[in-house]
């Protein structure tokens, strides 16, 4: 049975907010708290549509199992997390690609709509930003070659300018779809709310992008003040992103896939019981989504 067989049709979403069925829960939203057999049970229990792992969590239980376990929830793999960090040595590497070529393997056992590709900033020392951004390119161009052979998406996700330095120099939309239309087919973007929300030029972005290279959409929202850059996303409501609005615009432009729930809270929702922190999302997705 085909990939696209075995995944369900995403249903329409319910006028003025989600229900969990189109939800996808990001295993990074309790990593503390469960692990994967746990996040699967959570999704069912509480109605999510799909679920979408770390790789931490995949090689945990062996990618093997880590299939099965998936494959007899029945939930839908709205993506990997993650491939990339291209430019860590500061020029490409066999082990670099080799592991890359190894993410999308594990994408593909696990039914994965895309893998996602965080795609790595300045090497230590380097100062050179258009340049760690063509081996960004070189590296995404050669992953493509071995994903087109069997099948996987490729969604670069575009992070916030704070992290250009040490997690991803690719840190607009605009930036990401120059590279999709360099590399051509089975390439795309993954859209974080938290990442991107702030960018005039957004949603003409959306639009360029179209239904073909929209690959994943992430909740979660941007508190303000926020008290660590990576480790205090926000739950859906609790920030200032206009959530509901750009879920309406990626939906305009064709994307029908799950809304994937991603959130990192050292300080808040990691410490929380995680059917609790399940349940605040089931709330959240209906009435700020």
């Amino acid at each position: 049975m085909s990939k696209q067989q075995t995944k369900p049709i995403a249903r329409p979403a319910i006028e003025g907010g989600l229900s969990p069925d189109r939800l996808s829960l990001n295993t990074a939203t309790v990593r503390p708290q469960w692990s994967l057999q746990q996040c699967v049970d959570g999704c069912l229990r509480h109605g999510f549509g799909g679920i979408a792992p770390w790789r931490d969590k995949v090689q945990e239980v062996g990618v093997a199992n880590a299939a099965r376990i998936i494959r007899e929830s029945g939930l839908r793999v709205s993506g990997l997390c993650r491939g990339g960090w291209y430019t860590a040595q500061g020029a490409l590497t066999l082990s670099v690609i080799d592991d890359n070529r190894r993410a999308i393997d594990e994408a593909v056992a696990i039914g994965a709509d895309c893998l996602v590709m965080v795609v790595g900033g300045l090497a230590e020392g380097s100062k050179d930003i258009a340049g760690a951004r063509e081996i960004v390119t070189e590296g995404l161009a050669r992953t493509l070659d071995y994903a087109r052979t069997v099948d996987m998406a490729v969604a670069i996700e575009p992070l916030h300018p704070m992290y250009a330095a040490d997690r991803a120099c690719v840190n607009t939309v605009k930036q990401a779809l120059d590279i999709c239309d360099q590399l051509g087919t089975g390439i795309g973007v993954a859209i974080d709310v938290y990442h991107v929300w702030w960018d005039p030029a957004l949603l003409p972005q959306l639009k360029r992008a179209g239904k073909e290279r929209i690959l994943a959409f992430h909740l979660c929202d941007w508190l303000l003040p926020t008290r660590d850059l990576l480790t205090d996303r926000g739950m859906m409501g609790d920030g200032v992103i206009d959530l509901r609005g750009l879920r309406v615009a990626v939906e305009a432009e064709g994307f029908d896939g799950l809304n994937e729930v991603e959130i990192f809270s050292e300080q808040n929702w990691w410490r929380r019981d995680a059917d609790d922190v399940m349940r605040v999302i089931a709330d959240r997705g209906r009435s700020c989504c």
